[in-house]
């Protein structure tokens, strides 16, 4: 017999961008890595012979839990691999929901006539993982083996394994980030002990602690914001823009003055923009925008740096976890130019400001001049050389 723990990778930028990640690589979150530090523990005095996980890097570096204690080399099969969402990837969810509907509606439905544009199917999934973990199983019989998989994956295996028809996967349920599921596999045959246990992360680190979307008692609802790229030949966007740049200027330094420049500000956003028309993005919640997002594409390219001239929310939007989507759109965007960090200033007054980007991975690395004395400069690495280092 096979003693196999099935286990979901730590959190990742999808479920904190709230971004469509099924095969795109994701990188593991600040908080992933405290919930990889609880999943070690979890591990410590618990015997494995072997550890597998999908060739991405959410689950690679979610291993580290097991394959660092305990000095066993670290096996990737691509038939761990989340589900492939073909064009959907890196798009965030509200942005498809707006724009495919009845094929979200499926994709929600765990019905067997989703796939998207270019993807996969769930039966094709539960087929892959399926087969994934009798495989391994027989590889390994008589031993202890840990395999890091997704979620999606996890959830239509399970199913498959309990007789369960695709529309009826529902009933799984969802697994927290770092879950744990406890197989049992002798000639073929699966026995689950217990399913998706997260009894080692504490609420704080929890990711379906922190989000409603999974349930469906829950009388809070999370909001998913899409971006679309700022129109500034539109009197509306143009307006948007300038009344955005003046109350955050006067909530930072309580006045207008000489030294505010509306329409140099402005002018700075439409020359980036019209060489970028993704240089300017509006945060958009429905039809209303309640956000937006300047980059400056040319600025530091040469360092490998992407920077974020201004990252704004409307004060009624704040407080709401919204912020960190914007980010992520930064994120997006800057990564396919091969950018390795992402660079900004933010006040030394702004103390709200600063904990926001320390909270999500920014760390100040000095200073530069502003209207009102210094500004710190803020990173954020966002390739993977070198992530986790401080936490693993």
């Amino acid at each position: 017999m096979t003693k196999l723990y099935l286990i979901r990778h730590a959190e990742a930028e999808g479920n904190l961008y709230r971004r469509i990640h099924g095969q795109y690589d994701s990188l593991i979150t600040e908080n992933g890595y405290r919930q990889i530090k609880a999943l070690e523990q979890r591990f410590q005095n618990i015997p494995i012979d072997a550890v597998y996980s999908s060739d991405l890097f959410r689950t690679m570096t979610t291993a580290r839990a097991i394959t660092g204690p305990k000095h066993l080399p670290l096996h990737t099969r691509p038939d761990l691999r989340e589900i492939n969402m073909g064009d959907w990837e890196d798009h965030t969810f509200a942005y498809i929901a707006r724009r495919d509907k009845e094929q979200m509606d499926l994709f929600t439905q765990t019905s067997p006539l989703f796939r998207a544009p270019n993807g996969e199917s769930f039966p094709e999934v539960r087929r892959r993982g399926l087969a994934a973990i009798l495989d391994i199983a027989a590889k390994h019989d008589g031993q202890t083996v840990a395999v890091f998989a997704h979620g999606t994956l996890i959830r239509n295996t399970l199913a498959e394994i309990m007789g369960l028809g695709v529309k009826d996967s529902a009933k799984v349920g969802h697994s927290d980030n770092t879950a744990v599921t406890l197989l049992e596999i002798e000639n073929g045959k699966i026995r689950i002990v217990f399913a998706d246990d997260n009894s080692h992360l504490t609420p704080d680190i929890s990711t379906l602690a922190r989000q409603h979307w999974w349930n469906k008692d829950s009388k809070q609802v999370d909001i998913n914001l899409w971006f679309r790229s700022a129109d500034l030949d539109t009197a509306e966007d143009r307006d948007f823009y300038l009344a955005a740049r003046e109350e955050a200027w006067v909530n930072l330094y309580g006045k207008t003055d000489e030294r505010y420049d509306g329409p140099g500000f402005l002018d700075d956003a439409r020359a980036a923009w019209r060489k970028d028309r993704h240089s300017l993005s509006l945060a958009m919640k429905g039809s209303r925008p309640v956000g937006l997002l300047q980059l400056d594409p040319d600025r530091d390219a040469g360092e490998g740096r992407g920077y974020i001239s201004f990252l704004y929310l409307r004060p009624e939007n704040r407080g709401m976890g919204l912020g960190v989507q914007v980010l992520g759109k930064a994120v997006s965007l800057f990564r396919p130019m091969g950018r390795e960090v992402l660079r900004l200033a933010c006040s030394e007054k702004n103390q709200t400001a600063l904990g926001f980007y320390e909270k999500y991975g920014f760390h100040i690395t000095g200073t530069v001049p502003g209207a009102y004395g210094s500004l710190y400069q803020m990173e954020k690495p966002i390739g993977y050389h070198n992530q986790g280092e401080d936490f693993l």
